[in-house]
């Protein structure tokens, strides 16, 4: 996880992030012990698992989340959790680091950059590299020893796969002794975070170096990148050109000086967006000098800071599950959710995809599920991070009653359906009606001027006239606009009620033919198989339609 090293310090500066509930939650004592022990238990699962076993059962950033949220919790409710909180105590191994490995304290937001960087100078910023933190030690030239990053002070002896991994150096240029501290990642071919993510690049090298599982293929897949010398010269410039005469050239290549914001925002932008070697996310901020190493401690330092990326996934309260029922009758679940910001947008609310697909992942209020964005723009949902322990009943509609030939009324339960209905009408796909959309419609609904579908050809001025809020000129514009339906031909009003898709096949254009034809008649039709064609008959028969077509025939529409 986010180094899974990174101290709590860095972590409690995270739960004013955009992902992180900024509320305290409306809970009873017992339902936040409930609660909040239940997210105690689920973090020190996954910590376990990736100290212990490499494994990464969560992405990271939905880990830090996690743990901004239960931070912010312990702040709402004190001392439900009296146990202490130690992200690493399970990843403490048997060798000590000759000097500790600190960790970094996380910027939630430019504000807090800014702040870092007011009245510090020599500032440099490097990729925060999206790998496994891990001590080098050379004795006399010669490459000694591995050590995993672990508590901090103390990890575990990864000296076998490292003489595998070609990244690191095995003779220096000259006989002398170094300790190093670094990044193993996990190669890759012109990355480009903003697009990609991090490709559980991470979890790949942890996984591999906890196992012991290395061979020769997958240890050329891992680089390194030296972040520091502890030891090394003072300036961070001398360290950079030192490492890269000693075979450690990644360091000089991505470390730039910045002397303002702008100039930091310009990095990690850069970086974020551009072709890079390895998956990285953020920009680590570090002064290019620094206490002398014996003064080191494992925890988060006052001379480096990281500032992430936005999240490509974001964990998400859910407050409530709605069900939407489209044009055709399909029940679509839609999550409303604890708003949280999503690269520059804030998502409030995100489709399951289906009815089947809800029931699958059984969404209750209370429980925190993970989204992105899909193209980088549509909210999409991953999957339930955590369940709430409380189960409220949520009661979908009756699949079994809706349909294609459902719902041509607002009557009770339909509203949902018939606005889709009047929604696809007025559409692109339909009648194209300029300014006229579901917003409208909830409008003339609202204000019960409409009881069927194409009610709307017979209102007047007087009855717009009565709705708050829309004035002459809207008024005329909207009657301006749903009189123009009626010069629609006749091919477009069948699309608008709902025909369904007919191919290439040729059409009457008289409601009355059309009407007359058998199902046999529709499958004469090469593009009309037998289930479209029942289809076609079934609308043509159908009562409501028929009524529909009565009323059209009455308002002049060519065709009926």
């Amino acid at each position: 996880m986010p180094y899974r090293s990174f101290l709590l310090a860095g972590l409690l500066t995270a739960f004013s992030s955009p992902g992180a509930a900024s509320t305290c939650p409306d809970w009873s004592a017992s339902q936040a012990h409930t609660e909040m022990h239940a997210l105690h238990r689920q973090i020190d699962h996954w910590d376990d698992s990736y100290h212990r076993a490499g494994q990464s059962p969560v992405a990271d950033e939905l880990y830090d989340q996690s743990r901004a949220r239960l931070a912010q919790w312990q702040r709402c409710f004190p001392g439900v959790i009296q146990e202490p909180d130690n992200p690493l105590r399970s990843a403490r191994g048997t060798v000590r680091h000759p000097i500790p490995h600190t960790g970094v304290e996380k910027l939630a937001d430019e504000s807090a950059v800014r702040h870092w960087l007011a009245g510090r100078e020599d500032v440099w910023l490097q990729p925060k590299i999206d790998g496994v933190a891990v001590t080098l030690i050379y004795r006399r030239g010669q490459f000694q020893q591995a050590i995993s990053r672990g508590d901090g002070l103390q990890g575990q002896d990864w000296t076998a796969p490292a003489r595998l991994i070609s990244a690191i150096p095995k003779q220096l240029p000259e006989p002398r002794d170094l300790l190093l501290q670094g990044e193993l990642y996990w190669r890759q071919n012109d990355h480009i975070q903003a697009n990609a993510g991090s490709l559980n690049a991470r979890g790949q090298v942890a996984g591999l170096l906890a196992r012991n599982t290395l061979d020769r293929d997958q240890a050329g897949q891992i680089g390194l990148f030296v972040w520091d010398w502890p030891q090394g010269p003072d300036t961070l410039p001398e360290r950079l050109a030192s490492l890269k005469a000693l075979g450690f050239p990644e360091s000089s290549e991505y470390s730039q000086r910045a002397s303002t914001f702008a100039e930091v925002r310009h990095w990690r932008e850069s970086w974020y967006r551009s072709a890079l070697p390895f998956a990285s996310d953020g920009i680590v901020l570090r002064q290019g000098r620094r206490p002398q190493a014996q003064r080191w401690q494992a925890k988060a330092p006052y001379w480096i800071a990281a500032w992430k990326y936005p999240f490509a996934q974001a964990l998400a309260v859910v407050r409530k599950v709605d069900f939407r029922i489209g044009r055709t009758g399909r029940i679509t679940p839609v999550l409303e959710l604890e708003p949280v910001q999503l690269d520059d947008r804030q998502v409030r609310r995100v489709s399951t995809g289906s009815l089947a697909r809800w029931q699958e992942l059984d969404i209750r209020p209370g429980d925190h599920v993970s989204i992105s964005l899909a193209g980088l723009t549509i909210p999409r949902l991953d999957t339930v991070v955590l369940r709430s322990s409380q189960r409220l009943a949520v009661h979908p509609p009756d699949a079994g009653a809706f349909h294609t030939l459902s719902c041509w009324q607002p009557l009770p339960g339909c509203r949902s359906q018939f606005l889709a209905r009047l929604t696809w009408l007025s559409g692109k796909s339909g009648l194209n009606l300029p300014h006229v959309g579901p917003g409208t419609w909830n409008t003339l609904l609202d204000a019960q001027l409409i009881h069927g579908l194409v009610d709307w050809l017979t209102l007047d001025p007087a009855e717009l006239a009565n709705i708050a809020g829309l004035g002459e000129r809207s008024v005329a514009r909207l009657l301006k606009s749903l009189h123009s339906a009626r010069q629609q031909p006749f091919h477009r009003w069948l699309k608008a009620l709902g025909l369904p898709p007919t191919g290439n096949a040729r059409l009457e254009s008289s409601w009355e033919a059309l009407a007359a034809r058998t199902t046999e008649q529709w499958q004469t039709h090469s593009a009309i198989g037998p289930e479209r064609a029942a289809q076609l008959s079934a609308f043509f028969r159908d009562p409501q339609v028929l009524a529909l077509s009565e009323k059209l025939r009455a308002a002049g529409i060519e065709g009926f």
